[in-house]
C-alpha cells in the first residue's frame, strides 16, 4: 500500500493536486486543470495514478464528478514509514518529530 502512495507523491503535480483539494475540498477536473495550470490529459493521468494510490475518491454531484482527498491513507503510509524507520508510529508525531530534530541537532 505504501508503495503506490509514496510512488504517487513523487510528482510535484501530484502533491500540488492533494494540497488543492485539501485546501478548497472536493473540485471539479475543470477546476483543478484551471487552478494549476495544466492541461485536461496531463492532469487526468495524474488523476488516475492518485486514484490508483487510493488518495484520492470521487464524489459524484448531478452530472458533475468532484475530486476529494482521502487523508486517511496518506496518514497510514506516513506511520508505515515511520514504524518501518522506528519512530514510532503509534506515539504522538509531534513529539517524534521534536525528538528526530534533537537527534539531529546533537542535543540528546
Amino acid at each position: 500500500m505504501s508503495d503506490g502512495v509514496f510512488a504517487a507523491l513523487a510528482h510535484p503535480t501530484r502533491r500540488s493536486v492533494l494540497t488543492l483539494l485539501q485546501r478548497n475540498g472536493p473540485m471539479a477536473v475543470g477546476d483543478i486543470a484551471a487552478a494549476l495550470g495544466v492541461v485536461g490529459p496531463t492532469l487526468s493521468g495524474h488523476l488516475k495514478i492518485l486514484r490508483g494510490a487510493d488518495l484520492v475518491d470521487t464524489q459524484r454531484q448531478g452530472t458533475t464528478i468532484r475530486y476529494v482527498t482521502k487523508l486517511s491513507v496518506l496518514e497510514g503510509a506516513i506511520a508505515d514509514l515511520m514504524e518501518n524507520m522506528r519512530l514510532g508510529a503509534t506515539g504522538d508525531v509531534s513529539s517524534t518529530i521534536s525528538a528526530g530534530r534533537e537527534h539531529v541537532d546533537g542535543n540528546d
